[in-house]
């Protein structure tokens, strides 16, 4: 069964299952004693960390082990915070961070404030708005070095000179690049999670650069530096840096030709699928990653769907999410959520498998959308007001409906007549825009409702 969701996890390395079964017999010790045990696991847990510090560039003693990403990107945040509270409370970030990121920032905001700079239309931040959110009081800013649901690569090099220009340390979450490679220019501190390229979960790593002010959070520990407390998992660490330098060993040559199935994905399913968005930067991407959304699909539905044909993937869409809210990427990106489907190959995809999706896709999506497609009669939920505006009733019906409904009457009107829609889906303020965009119609905005929200739609054509 094809694994397409390496971005929210790795399949196990070969070389991390080896170091695993091999740490256990020799890495049980605390490598904090001085017996020969602990030296042993001491020896061990030194040459994990020069590895690993080797692939992210940085010295060995700038470099701790957490318990996982999240823990590295929480430990991160507020220990620089904290280390430069005198200069200020300022904190920011992208639009399009990692959720462990912004529910940081979130916490911060009690007491402090945070800026999220906004990202165009391929998820990218622009380096001038970025280093415009650059303020005298500003503690820390916080850029991925590529996003997680659309492959995205971020500006990191332009953003870290800008801050350093301005002397604030940026932290910079690696978690889906560091497999790939080094992250490039002048970062104060950096995130990654083992999971993410092959190693085992449940370890992350924390790197703080030599002169960057850190003040540790919570109760002081002996271990990692007082950074990471607790008892160093050591057979996963050791697990964790083997995989890390094995990846980066095979990453060239996986990297051309991951990037070769995607192109192939990218160029085809608009081709196989009718009304399909492709999201994200086209070219300035990793290289296993491609995202793309299918109007009037439910997204859960297709994800089953697929699941039922062999394929696991992943998505973003609102209609996959228990709040019913869209994902915050695709919102920031403003590009359309509903039908999501994230395809993240890891390495080691045969192309036969590909060739698979593309051949199943299709049936799969056409057959999502007949039992979408007349969800309602039109005379329920239709009607035409005195100002000749055409209402369409989705209140209470949820993604995708109110966009199949729209598309259904938007032919009812004449040109340059208008479609209000009233719907109460958090996910129409942002697909409603989007499908107005890929079929060349007008929004016209949003107007307030005694229920929901009225999204005004002009036709142009």
């Amino acid at each position: 069964m094809p694994y397409f969701d390496a971005a929210s996890g790795a399949p196990l390395h070969p070389v991390a299952r080896q170091a695993l079964l091999a740490s256990l017999d020799e890495g049980w010790a605390d490598p904090a004693r001085l017996y020969k045990e602990g030296r042993r696991a001491r020896l061990l847990l030194d040459a994990a960390r020069e590895a690993a510090a080797e692939a992210v560039g940085c010295r060995p003693d700038e470099l701790v082990f957490t318990p996982s990403g999240t823990a590295a990107v929480h430990s991160g945040i507020a220990g620089a915070l904290a280390g430069r509270r005198r200069t200020g409370r300022h904190l920011i970030v992208s639009a399009v961070e990692h959720s462990s990121v912004l529910h940081a920032a979130e916490v911060h905001r009690d007491g402090g404030t945070v800026t999220e700079v906004p990202v165009d239309r391929t998820g990218a931040v622009r380096p001038s708005e970025f280093a415009g959110a650059l303020r005298p009081d500003t503690a820390l800013a916080c850029l991925q070095s590529a996003n997680h649901e659309v492959g995205t690569l971020q500006p990191v090099a332009e953003a870290a000179e800008a801050c350093r220009a301005a002397g604030v340390p940026l932290l910079v979450d690696a978690a889906q690049s560091l497999g790939w490679g080094p992250v490039e220019g002048g970062w104060s501190l950096l995130a990654a999670s083992a999971h993410k390229w092959g190693g085992p979960s449940g370890v992350g790593l924390l790197a703080v650069r030599k002169g960057v002010r850190f003040a540790p959070q919570g109760p002081r520990d002996e271990r990692e530096s007082g950074r990471a407390p607790g008892f160093e998992n050591l057979p996963a660490v050791v697990a964790a840096a083997a995989s890390l330098r094995a990846v980066r060993a095979e990453a060239a040559q996986e990297a051309a030709r991951l990037r070769e199935l995607t192109d192939r994905i990218r160029a085809r399913v608009p081709r196989l699928v009718p009304d399909v968005e492709v999201v994200g930067d086209p070219e300035r991407r990793l290289p296993g990653v491609v995202t793309f959304s299918c109007l009037y699909v439910d997204g859960e539905t297709v994800l089953h769907e697929l699941d039922r044909a062999g394929f696991s993937v992943s998505s973003g869409s609102s209609c996959t999410s228990s709040t019913l809210t869209p994902s915050h990427v695709l919102r920031a990106m403003g590009v359309l959520s509903e039908g999501n489907v994230r395809v993240s190959l890891p390495p080691g995809t045969e192309e036969e498998d590909v060739e698979r999706f593309l051949d199943v896709l299709p049936g799969v999506v056409a057959g999502v959308r007949e039992k979408l497609g007349a969800p309602v009669s039109r005379s329920e939920t239709v009607r035409q007001e005195p100002d000749e505006a055409l209402v369409v009733d989705a209140l209470g019906r949820r993604c995708p409906i109110p966009v199949i409904e729209l598309a259904k009457v938007i032919g009812d009107v004449p040109v340059g007549g208008l479609v209000r829609v009233l719907a109460d889906d958090e996910a129409a303020r942002l697909d409603i825009p989007a499908w107005c965009e890929m079929r060349g119609q007008e929004y016209v905005g949003e107007q307030p409702a005694d229920r929901g929200a009225s999204y005004v739609v002009r036709r142009l054509s």
